[in-house]
């Protein structure tokens, strides 16, 4: 038996697709998007015009911030599956 015999580990053998499960975006991606759309809309108009009192101020941040979150991740949603 010669002694330089190279030998290879079971695991590298093995090829286990490992899937997560997918979330609410990315089964319902076109009105995740527009949920996040409508949150966008919502918070310019507290902009525009209720943003006198430091509770609509912030209420349009994080509708703002919310809004273009899950407009992105719908975004990306939409076009990986697309490409599937």
């Amino acid at each position: 038996m010669p002694t330089n015999k190279h030998k290879r580990k079971a695991s590298a053998h093995t090829k286990v697709k490992l899937t997560k499960p997918p979330g609410l975006i990315a089964l319902h991606p076109k009105p995740s998007a527009l949920v996040g759309i409508l949150l966008i809309a919502i918070s310019m108009y507290l902009l525009a015009f209720k943003a006198t009192d430091n509770a609509m101020f912030g209420l349009a941040m994080l509708s703002l911030i919310t809004g273009v979150g899950l407009a992105i991740a719908a975004k990306m949603a939409i076009t990986n599956k697309d490409k599937n």
